[in-house]
């Protein structure tokens, strides 16, 4: 069975290095994401913050179990690439009274944890 099927049915060592050139921001996303996000959240389960598997396309503030401060749970923002971009910058000038203190100020550690945060189905 040959391994390495893109999205285009093509397989073999081009497309195995696509897959590859793909999973590189991934990677960067993981580490940055253990650096930076862990000590507060984890993928599957709540923690200090809220679980992160399956951000993306979800309603800020609903996760089951999590106690999310009022302006968060009241701000009806639903997580996409552009939101996250702007929560990660600046949470508080996304949705002033939020309880996460953290920033990524550098553009290119914001997609790649993005990248990551979209890789978690």
């Amino acid at each position: 069975m040959t391994q390495g099927l893109c999205a285009g049915g093509a397989s073999g060592p081009a497309a195995q290095s696509a897959a590859a050139a793909q999973s590189v921001p991934v990677l960067r996303g993981q580490t940055l994401y253990q650096a930076r996000c862990s000590g507060c959240h984890a993928v599957d389960a709540n923690d200090i913050g809220p679980l992160h598997r399956g951000v993306l396309g979800r309603r800020a503030g609903t996760v089951p179990g999590f106690d999310y401060s009022p302006a968060l749970r009241a701000s009806r923002l639903v997580w996409t690439r552009q939101t996250l971009d702007a929560w990660l910058r600046d949470p508080e000038a996304l949705v002033p009274g939020q309880g996460m203190d953290e920033q990524v100020l550098d553009p290119q550690e914001r997609q790649d944890l993005i990248v990551y945060l979209a890789s978690l189905l």
